[in-house]
């Protein structure tokens, strides 16, 4: 069996092994996995000059954004009990978020908080939660607030960040922010969130890593699992020293206008013109990101191009979150010019 070439017009997707990394980040990860460190003295360095970076008071790597969550949660409910965070006599292990926030990003994010020893306390409904839903479900047994800023999450209807924070610190309880994918680079730090936990991949172009910032009594906690669960997620010292590669090059290169999108995605348009419907859509979460939206004639069209696209020796993945609408999506922050016009290609050939 040999591997298949893949041609990514999904965006970063962990399916598909994150990110593509540069050049430099690759050296450093070389330089890593041909030393030695010791560990302990590496994330807390690291973690410092990453805090500098952010310009936050504390931060640390882990071993994906799913393991930042996990940690954290065991944070909260062990606090310094950092073995046990399973221990049934400690009630007070309740994480409220907006039921809208519940999600399956490869996984449900329950089994990352279950992982921590939380339970999921869902607040509000699906595609509406207020305030009000989210203090209704606070009681002597929350541990902590949790908020999902994502794509996969309900965009609609859903709290203010700024005050499901405030609400948090009333109750005197710690809010967890997962921004995985997000590239708002401390902005939910500086809006009062005690942690806020980033994929390393997607977010930084880095190795499968995560980072979590946050307050410095928060990091000293969730560095302390280390001992306990992030003993059977740690990070290696080649995803460390990769990742803070990775973060160096994040804060020095400029993220790719709107307008070079534009640019680029008339590949697809000038090549599906007269055969499909195509127009520019930002991404659903208000991400700076451009993509190209294909309207099929019917959802079975779009849901065959799609496996079409998968099935050859060169795989193509496309984002078909909506192909039950007949719509597909191009992502091309991973593609070459000659990648898109292969894909142009491969569609034109399913039809």
């Amino acid at each position: 069996m040999k591997l298949s070439r893949i041609i990514n017009a999904s965006g970063k997707m962990t399916i598909l092994g994150g990110s593509k990394v540069d050049e430099s980040v690759a050296e450093k990860m070389v330089f890593g996995a041909q030393n030695l460190f010791l560990m302990e003295e590496l994330i807390e360095v690291s973690g410092k000059h990453i805090a500098n970076l952010f310009g936050v008071e504390s931060a640390s790597i882990v071993a994906s954004a799913s393991a930042g969550i996990a940690q954290a949660v065991a944070s909260v409910i062990s606090n310094d009990h950092v073995l046990d965070p399973y221990n049934t006599n400690n009630l007070r292990r309740n994480i409220v978020m907006p039921k809208g926030h519940n999600v399956d990003y490869g996984t449900t994010i329950a089994i990352p908080i279950q992982m921590g020893g939380g339970v999921v306390v869902e607040a509000g409904y699906a595609n509406a939660c207020s305030l009000d839903h989210v203090e209704s479900k606070i009681d002597e047994n929350t541990a902590a607030l949790l908020f999902v800023k994502s794509h996969h999450a309900v965009q609609k209807g859903m709290p203010d960040l700024k005050e499901f924070i405030e609400l948090g610190h009333k109750h005197g309880l710690p809010v967890i922010v997962d921004a995985a994918a997000e590239g708002d680079v401390a902005y939910y730090h500086h809006l009062g969130a005690d942690a806020v936990i980033y994929s390393g991949t997607k977010t930084f172009e880095g190795p499968t890593s995560g980072v979590v910032i946050g307050t410095h009594d928060f990091i000293t906690k969730l560095r302390h699992q280390s001992k306990g669960i992030g003993r059977v997620m740690k990070v290696g010292k080649e995803g460390i020293l990769g990742l803070v590669q990775a973060l160096d090059n994040h804060f020095v290169h400029e993220d790719v206008s709107l307008d070079d999108q534009k640019k680029r995605l008339e590949i697809f348009h000038s090549g599906f013109q007269g055969i499909l419907k195509s127009r520019n859509v930002q991404d659903g979460a208000g991400r700076p990101i451009l993509r190209c939206e294909l309207t099929f004639s019917s959802s079975e069209e779009a849901v065959r191009i799609v496996n079409h696209l998968k099935s050859g020796d060169v795989k193509i993945y496309t984002r078909d979150y909506r192909a039950n609408e007949g719509i597909i999506e191009l992502d091309v922050r991973d593609l070459s010019d000659d990648e898109m016009k292969e894909i142009v290609v491969a569609i034109k050939e399913g039809l």
